[in-house]
């Protein structure tokens, strides 16, 4: 089932424009980024990392790594993703998470995608074995395999155990994926639908994501939700969710994820893929889209992957079905 082409447009370049537009004011509080810039509807320069104005982080490039990667090969085969996300992290990236950094050393050192990701996850103690790093970057599956669901959980799940193998981190792509499938689809609730397809969630995350579609079906009142800007990965989740499902414009939703400060470029990167399938590629401020320089090859990849004819290679598959995923708490 074919999907329209501005909405495919939409998930990464939308993605870019929310990672580019938070970036300056990563890890400021709201107060910070009020007292300084008002509003942020503009792309900056310098702040954070000191980059021009339209300069993308980690979570595009690495997005762009998994989209390069379903293209070349047909398939989602994780020993490439890593090949691509290796080469990578060996340029010297100006911004990369603590846990990505260590599980692509491990890959660069020979390590099986099969294994480096759960064994380091087995050593991180609670809080700090749930980021948001592989939530970030993971919209190119929602893409790819925007038809296919088994498929669809498969890639998410196991594309984030390679540097994310918590179940949290795992589940959570899986749904913000699936919501991004539905929005192509124009399903007239997108997130509940998603849901549907992730009942073996954990109940931190479904729970969670639950209390957004409620806000988004009318059942609840938005005043009912407290969103916060950490690098968790169940509140990015909600807080990209809510943002995307419940602005009225692409441009509004990605602006109010940057002003809630903290971890500005993933929350607004996961914003920006959302309202982009939302509202598609022409709903981007071009004042945006001329700033990234990446912005035309981000659109041709969500459009080749739209149309494209992908799978999940038989040795994932395999894997998959062994349930090594299916990890329990720490």
């Amino acid at each position: 089932m074919s999907v329209p082409t501005n909405r495919a447009e939409g998930v990464l370049l939308g993605l870019a424009c929310g990672d580019a537009l938070g970036r300056p004011v990563e890890f400021n509080s709201p107060r910070q980024i009020e007292q300084k810039h008002g509003r942020v509807t503009d792309m900056l320069a310098d702040g954070t990392h000191r980059q021009p104005a339209g300069t993308i982080t980690d979570d595009t490039a690495l997005a762009m790594c998994i989209a390069r990667s379903l293209e070349t090969e047909g398939e989602f085969t994780p020993s490439d993703v890593v090949e691509q996300f290796v080469e990578w992290y060996e340029n010297d990236p100006f911004d990369i998470g603590r846990l990505t950094a260590s599980t692509l050393r491990r890959h660069a050192a020979d390590g099986d995608w099969r294994d480096v990701g759960i064994e380091d996850w087995r050593h991180l103690r609670e809080g700090s074995n749930a980021g948001n790093g592989s939530v970030m970057r993971c919209a190119p599956y929602g893409l790819a395999f925007h038809s296919d669901a088994e498929a669809r959980t498969i890639a998410s799940r196991v594309s984030s155990a390679l540097t994310h193998a918590d179940p949290r981190c795992q589940w959570s792509c899986v749904i913000l994926n699936g919501t991004i499938a539905k929005l192509l689809h124009d399903v007239d609730q997108p997130l509940a639908d998603a849901l549907e397809q992730a009942a073996q969630a954990p109940t931190e995350v479904r729970d969670t994501v639950e209390s957004v579609a409620r806000v988004v079906s009318g059942d609840s009142d938005p005043s009912e939700i407290e969103l916060e800007n950490t690098g968790y990965v169940v509140t990015t989740l909600q807080a990209g969710l809510y943002h995307g499902l419940v602005a009225d414009t692409a441009e509004d939703a990605i602006i109010n994820a940057v002003m809630m400060g903290g971890d500005t470029d993933t929350l607004a990167a996961v914003t920006g893929a959302v309202a982009g399938a939302r509202f598609g590629k022409g709903s981007l401020p071009d004042r945006w889209c001329e700033e990234i320089p990446e912005a035309a090859q981000l659109a041709e990849h969500g459009k080749m992957l739209a149309e494209g004819s992908f799978s999940v290679s038989q040795e994932v598959s395999d894997f998959y079905s062994t349930g090594v995923l299916d990890l329990a708490d720490n």
